[in-house]
């Protein structure tokens, strides 16, 4: 299977105007994306997907492929699935945040060959939250799958509840914004109209289970995080620096 990695990086972000430029360690935002997306074993090319001229001329700059999508796009799918139709010569095509600097390249690899699978409709990935970490923080979305690893339901609220929080319970698993699609499918779920469900928890990808797609997890060790603002940037920055395993290259 032929896997294109296509980041959306919107630069018109109402919390953080400019977010993909914004600098770490020397290096736009999108350029750490874009080169841990390169450095995954599986993904054939990258393309930045962005409706700003200012993106595309930042990525050629570092040498990466940029391409302008509709600024009236309401979601990375849609603006994802706009630079999927353009290349028909690959049958998967991976979405990969263009606001999670920290995604390891093994995260990247871990979905495009769980894609490669002829059952898999849509795959993402997962991982289990360390104990410290706060379950009930509604940024950071649970997932609980079945037998096979196909999701049961996404939820900004803590999944499963543990009735008796003093037996044995199993792990709460922490869903990556990461997302590989055949191209039929992705063509297809851009045609999808909101879900209740979606609506009820502002997640998209509760419109496709809704819909009756099937959506594969692997379970990957990552740390990675979105940036959604100035703030976030700061405590990445702060962290990676005092951090002697530091997720910035």
């Amino acid at each position: 299977m032929q896997i294109l990695a296509v980041i959306p990086a919107r630069y018109a972000s109402t919390r953080f105007p400019g977010k993909p430029l914004a600098e770490i360690a020397g290096k736009p935002m999108v350029r750490h994306v874009y080169e841990r997306c390169r450095s995954a074993l599986g993904v054939s090319r990258v393309i930045v997907a962005t409706e700003d001229d200012r993106i595309v001329h930042a990525c050629k700059a570092f040498g990466g492929e940029a391409e302008l999508t509709s600024p009236e796009h309401v979601s990375g799918t849609d603006r994802v699935a706009e630079v999927a139709a353009r290349h028909p010569e690959f049958d998967g095509i991976l979405n990969v945040q263009g606001d999670e600097p920290g995604i390891e390249p093994e995260t990247v690899q871990a979905v495009a060959l769980l894609l490669s699978n002829p059952d898999v409709q849509i795959a993402s990935a997962m991982t289990r939250f360390l104990k410290h970490e706060p379950v009930g923080n509604p940024n950071a979305v649970k997932v609980v799958t079945d037998a096979r690893g196909d999701a049961l339901y996404f939820s900004r609220a803590p999944i499963p509840y543990f009735r008796d929080p003093t037996a044995q319970n199993p792990m709460h698993f922490r869903h990556l914004g990461i997302y590989g699609f055949s191209r039929e499918v992705l063509l297809k779920l851009t045609k999808l109209a909101p879900s209740q469900l979606e609506r009820a928890e502002s997640l998209e990808q509760l419109r496709w289970l809704e819909a009756g797609y099937r959506l594969r997890l692997v379970e990957v060790q990552s740390r990675s995080a979105g940036i959604d603002t100035p703030a976030d940037l700061d405590l990445y920055v702060k962290t990676s620096a005092t951090d002697k395993s530091s997720i910035i290259p």
